[in-house]
C-alpha cells in the first residue's frame, strides 16, 4: 500500500495561533470550542487545564475567557468586556477581516451578503457586525430566489469552496449596478482544497482526518469524494475500517485545519501496521 499525504494539509496559521494562546493561558476557559477538534480540546484541558464554557453569561468579573478561533457575536464580546471579564481574543485574523468588512460596508450603505452556513459560529459572528443586517446564503440557487438592492457587498466564510463563491459572484455582477467582492476565503483553505483535489485524482482510496463538525474538513471530504468515490472522513485512527483498503494500492491522506499532527501520524501508523 502506497501512502501519500496531500501537499498541503492540517493546522492552519489561525489554529496554531489559537492553540499557542490557550497553552499560554492555563486555568482559563474558552468560550465555545476553541477549534473544531474534540481530541485537541481534550488535550488542552488535560495538559493545560483549559476548560470549555458554552454560555458567555457564566463568566464572572475577573475570569479569563479565551475567544474561540471562529470569533463570537459582537454584542457578546462587548458584554464580556463590560462585565469585567479578562478577554483573551484567539479569533483568527482571517475571521476578523470579514467582521470588519461587514461593518464597514453596512455602514456605507451596502447590502451585505455572506456566503456560508448561517448556523456556523464564524458566520454568526460576521453577521453580527453588519450594522444594518446581512443575508446569508449557501448556494447560487438561494441567490436566484432573492432580491437585493443595487449596491451589494459580498464576503465568504473562510472555509468555503472558491469555485462556489465565484459562481455566486459571477451571477450577481451583471445584474446589479455595484457589487463589491471581498476574497475572505483563507489562503490555507484554498491551498488545502487544491492539494486534496490533485491527490484524490490519483488515489484509489482517500482518508480525510478531522472533526465531523469542522466546516473546512467537510469541504475537503466533499472535494475528495468528487474525484475518488472511496473517500472516508474520520476523527482518529479508532474509526478506520480496514476493509476500505481491500484491493486498493494507493491511499491519499489529508486533514482539516484543526487536526493536530499527532492524530495524523496515529492514522498513518495504524494503516501501515494493518495494511500490507
Amino acid at each position: 500500500m502506497k501512502i501519500e499525504l496531500a501537499e498541503n494539509y492540517g493546522f492552519c496559521f489561525g489554529v496554531k495561533r489559537a492553540i499557542k494562546i490557550a497553552e499560554e493561558n492555563k486555568n482559563a476557559s474558552t468560550y465555545g470550542p476553541l477549534i473544531h477538534n474534540s481530541k485537541e480540546i481534550e488535550r488542552l484541558e488535560k495538559d493545560f487545564n483549559v476548560g470549555l464554557t458554552n454560555d458567555y453569561k457564566t463568566f464572572k468579573a475577573g475570569d479569563k475567557a479565551i475567544v474561540r478561533t471562529h470569533g463570537i457575536p459582537k454584542l457578546e464580546l462587548e458584554a464580556l468586556k463590560n462585565n469585567g471579564v479578562n478577554v483573551v481574543d484567539a479569533t483568527c485574523p482571517y475571521v476578523t477581516k470579514p467582521q470588519q468588512i461587514a461593518q464597514e460596508m453596512s455602514e456605507a450603505g451596502y447590502e451585505v451578503i455572506i456566503f456560508g452556513d448561517e448556523e456556523h459560529p464564524e458566520i454568526k459572528g460576521v453577521k453580527s457586525y453588519a450594522t444594518n443586517g446581512a443575508i446569508v446564503v449557501t448556494s447560487i440557487e438561494e441567490i436566484k430566489k432573492l432580491k437585493f438592492s443595487e449596491k451589494i457587498a459580498m464576503v465568504a466564510q473562510t472555509t468555503r469552496k472558491v469555485d462556489e463563491y465565484m459562481a455566486i459572484v459571477n451571477y450577481l455582477i451583471p445584474r446589479h449596478k455595484e457589487v463589491r467582492v471581498f476574497n475572505t476565503i483563507c489562503n490555507a483553505t484554498f491551498e488545502n482544497q487544491v492539494a486534496i483535489r490533485d491527490l484524490s485524482e490519483l488515489a484509489d482510496v482517500m482518508i480525510i482526518i478531522g472533526g465531523k463538525n469542522s466546516s473546512n474538513t467537510k469541504q475537503l471530504f466533499s472535494i475528495a469524494k468528487e474525484h475518488c468515490w472511496d473517500s472516508y472522513l474520520i476523527e482518529d485512527e479508532n474509526e478506520i475500517d480496514f476493509s476500505w483498503f481491500d484491493t486498493k494500492e494507493f491511499c491519499g491522506i489529508s486533514a482539516g485545519a484543526s487536526t493536530p499532527e499527532w492524530i495524523i501520524q496515529n492514522v498513518i501508523n495504524a494503516i501501515q501496521e494493518k495494511v500490507k
